[in-house]
């Protein structure tokens, strides 16, 4: 019998390479063991290969707590450390699935892979939210610049918070964002 470690289950999406985890862990009566990210078998369950972690970076957040949309020029990997969050991601890219949205509930054991030029959102359901996100580019000034940005409360869009966004701690940019129609796709 062998010591029992992370499985790593990837789901395709409606969104072409957004893919969601199941990420397990390991337990006993001292606690538990997870392999955040581990390339071999998150390839193996269709992580892109080519995917080089560069930064991570960790984000604390209470219960309420909404960001984005953004649409970065990198790859992100997202994992949750504690807590529970809601994400909402929308296609920002040129092409057949521009403004095409995807909603899931992301927390210690599910994970997700976000390609550059979707858009990223997400609202804490719970206290004490740690958001660990690994990217392929470092961030910058100018990177920035490039990214897109669309307002959480878009109507064409739909998303159904489960948190009213008049409820939610949102920054004043975030909550002042274009609309998807007045933007152009990536």
């Amino acid at each position: 019998m062998g010591v029992p470690t992370t499985e790593v289950t990837g789901h395709e999406t409606e969104i072409p390479g957004l893919i969601v985890f199941d990420v397990t862990k390991v337990g006993d009566d001292r606690g538990s063991f997870q392999e955040k990210y581990q390339k071999e078998k998150l390839v193996a369950a269709g992580l892109p290969s080519e995917f080089q972690v560069v930064q991570n970076s960790l984000a604390f957040n209470k219960k309420g707590v909404t960001r984005g949309f953004h649409a970065e020029p990198w790859d992100k990997y997202v994992t949750i450390v504690t807590g529970k969050v809601f994400v909402a991601y929308v296609d920002l890219r040129k092409g057949d699935s521009f403004g095409r949205v995807v909603t899931v509930e992301l927390d210690d054991e599910k994970a997700a892979f976000v390609p550059s030029g979707v858009g990223n959102s997400y609202q804490c359901l719970t206290d004490d939210v740690y958001y660990l996100y690994s990217v392929n580019a470092h961030w910058s000034e100018d990177a920035y610049k490039t990214s897109a940005f669309v307002n959480l409360a878009d109507p064409a869009i739909g998303v159904e918070w489960p948190i009213a966004l008049k409820d939610a701690v949102l920054s004043d940019r975030d909550r002042n964002h274009p609309m998807l129609s007045e933007i152009e796709p990536m």
